[in-house]
């Protein structure tokens, strides 16, 4: 009989699905490494955390940033690769060009399995969370790396010169991040300015399907960390075994029903509702 006393043993013989978030602090807890952690939990699957920034912020905006210096993040980055089993992780908000290309270079060196990028760029109130020229070392060294990647329109946008407006536009950008290295984009579409939609549409492509995914557009204030929740119950999925098109599709509906079932929190843009989402897992 095997000795699980030891902790080598006691992994190995471990089938409970674990995920990763790298991403900041959001002290307000809607989005960032609290929207992921609260998602993973509620998807069934065990979360580990490396934080790159700790934020001051509440439903009313940003207040202060300050970034983790790189060497803290490495520390972190190891300590999970030396005693966790990761079968899927997100990047968030990293911040700048040097915690990018450090984690980025210190990724190809660990066991870990299936990036989902979610490039964070702007929080809801309006602040920028990513410097300007690190998207170009986003572009370079993290782009490769992804399995998926989820950016809004804005995001699409920065990272591709392409204004999406439609389906053509959309599966021109995805084209585009395809050929950075990237093989999954999914594009969401929340900030279509269509006031007289009922829809609300994100695009999916794979490199086995092309796809839309159509929801209700809520008429609410109380969408921040929707993007952070999105990529998090993505990454749960995959961690859980789930092919990209499925965890896409539960993902979908698990921010719908955050969305759609508000806690009114907050004055301003308050937090999504991690816990409404009720299907069987």
């Amino acid at each position: 009989m095997p000795n699980l006393s030891q902790p080598s043993q006691i992994s190995q013989f471990c089938n409970t699905p674990q995920a990763l978030t790298i991403a900041g602090s959001d002290s307000g807890g809607g989005a960032g490494i609290q929207a992921d952690l609260k998602t993973f939990q509620m998807r069934k699957v065990f979360g580990t955390s490396v934080i790159t920034a700790v934020t001051a912020q509440n439903s009313l905006g940003v207040f202060d940033i300050h970034a983790v210096p790189l060497k803290t993040v490495e520390a972190q980055l190891k300590a999970i690769a030396d005693d966790f089993q990761i079968s899927a992780f997100k990047i968030g908000m990293l911040g700048n060009a040097e915690t990018i290309i450090g984690v980025a270079s210190m990724l190809k060196k660990l066991d870990f399995r299936q990036l989902v990028l979610d490039p964070v760029m702007v929080a809801k109130g309006g602040a920028a969370l990513l410097e300007s020229e690190a998207i170009y070392a986003l572009r370079e060294y993290l782009l490769p790396l992804a399995m998926v990647i989820t950016p809004n329109l804005p995001e699409a946008k920065a990272l591709t010169g392409v204004e999406i407006i439609d389906d053509q536009t959309a599966s021109l950008a995805a084209h585009i991040l395809q050929e950075q290295g990237v093989k999954n984009v999914v594009i969401k579409g929340g900030h279509l300015a269509h006031s007289q939609s009922a829809v609300c549409r994100d695009w999916v492509f794979t490199p086995e399907a092309q796809f839309v995914l159509d929801s209700p557009r809520y008429s609410t204030r109380h969408t921040h960390g929707t993007g952070c929740t999105f990529s998090a119950c993505l990454t749960a999925e995959l961690a859980k075994g789930k092919a990209v098109s499925s965890a896409v599709k539960i993902a979908k509906d698990f921010i719908t029903q955050a969305i759609a079932q508000p806690l009114n929190i907050g004055q301003g843009h308050g937090p999504t509702n991690h816990w409404a989402y009720q299907e069987e897992i």
